[in-house]
């Protein structure tokens, strides 16, 4: 079954961190990566850009309203995914806690539910 691990963290944390610890940082990151490979479970992941960058969409009354950052107004912020396949919630839970954004900040696992293939033509 697939689970997402959704990283999220205080980025003002982040943006004190200097090059060295910064760098320490992302090796952590790099290591559980090559973790999550050698072991098959990986499907992807990616790190995002600070919530300054995200548009929340709404749509209400059929208008489609847009607003600059995210929706919810908290310190800690979505920083980035893994997409990993393991047979059940205990295994992803085992990896979300080996993550390194779960010592610092919090790690939601989160089961994907299974969509529907869209039929042909």
């Amino acid at each position: 079954m697939e689970y997402m691990i959704l990283i999220y963290s205080d980025e003002r944390a982040w943006a004190s961190f200097d090059e060295a610890a910064l760098k320490a940082e992302y090796k952590k990151y790099i290591d559980y990566t090559k973790e999550l490979m050698a072991s098959g479970v990986l499907r992807g992941g990616s790190e995002l850009k600070p919530s300054t960058t995200a548009t929340t969409v709404r749509v209400r009354g059929g208008k489609v309203l847009t607003t600059d950052g995210p929706y919810a107004e908290t310190k800690d912020q979505l920083g980035g995914y893994y997409l990993i396949d393991v047979p059940n919630l205990d295994e992803a839970v085992r990896w979300a806690t080996k993550c390194p954004g779960s010592a610092y900040g919090s790690c939601e696992v989160r089961p994907l539910n299974p969509s529907p293939a869209p039929e042909a033509g």
